[in-house]
């Protein structure tokens, strides 16, 4: 993709979660998402701001963004000179079995308080993970990378569960929340109404998108969307066509899926399928 002076390329194995992009981005600003991934980028230049966990925060050239998996952020430029970065995305199972051969037994999938690390180890270690993903390493190669990235960022940034802030809701408000997330789960190729949502639930229009929101970070049309593209991303890596695609996860056509998918995922539906190595 280049608008202006922006570009993106974008790597992912075939046959483990693991995905790689690098990128430009002077006008280009990311909705609001998530990821089913651990998410780990490096600036490299300029300045990304962006809101995670309530808060707001600005990463400059040298610090690390680092997303837990389903943690809603956004992100663009902080100035019109833009910002260039590398960011890697990694499963859950990945991140769980690189920490199980590291201790020789089944470890704890790990969680990272702030968003944004300050320590030139780990974005030395995910720097040279990122290039040889990119790269012409060796399969070997990049897996010996993969464990001192994933090992860097566990041992300098993670922390234990509890001390990873999360909203605490009324007790009404969880169970509210939970009903209509598991109605988007069961059925998010629905065409749900928000009366129909807040019925399911329990409770009235307003009551469910304030709680919703509080809890997972975004609205549940948001919310919904986001199940769809994620739904997309799957069938885009098993060959289906774009078009097939858009027309069973929900999208009105090809276009309206490819402009979602870029304002969540940087990357053209089309450029995400050519990116398999």
């Amino acid at each position: 993709m280049r608008v202006t002076g922006e570009w993106t390329r974008y790597w992912r194995a075939g046959d483990r979660p693991l995905e790689a992009m690098h990128a430009r981005f002077e006008r280009h600003s990311y909705h609001r998402h998530s990821h089913e991934t651990y998410s780990f980028g490096v600036t490299e230049e300029g300045q990304q701001a962006f809101r995670c966990r309530g808060a707001a925060h600005t990463s400059a050239a040298g610090m690390v963004m680092a997303f837990n998996p389903d943690d809603p952020h956004d992100g663009g430029p902080a100035d019109r000179i833009g910002f260039t970065y590398r960011i890697v995305h990694l499963g859950p199972e990945l991140v769980g079995d690189v920490l199980a051969d590291i201790a020789g037994r089944p470890a704890g999938l790990p969680l990272f308080a702030s968003p944004v690390v300050e320590d030139p180890l780990p974005a030395h270690d995910l720097r040279a993970l990122h290039r040889a993903l990119l790269g012409d390493a060796s399969r070997l190669r990049r897996d010996e990378l993969l464990t001192s990235a994933v090992a860097s960022m566990v041992r300098r940034a993670a922390v234990r569960p509890g001390r990873v802030s999360a909203p605490v809701l009324p007790r009404g408000d969880v169970r509210v929340v939970e009903r209509a997330r598991a109605r988007l789960h069961d059925g998010f190729l629905d065409d749900l109404s928000a009366d129909e949502l807040a019925r399911e639930a329990g409770c009235s229009r307003f009551a469910l998108y304030r709680a919703f929101r509080r809890a997972y970070g975004m609205g549940p049309s948001d919310y919904q969307r986001q199940l769809r593209l994620r739904a997309a991303r799957r069938r885009i890596a098993r060959g289906e066509t774009i078009a097939e695609t858009a027309a069973r996860t929900g999208f009105a056509d090809q276009s309206h899926l490819t402009r979602w998918f870029v304002r969540c995922y940087g990357v053209t539906p089309a450029a995400y399928r050519r990116a398999v190595r």
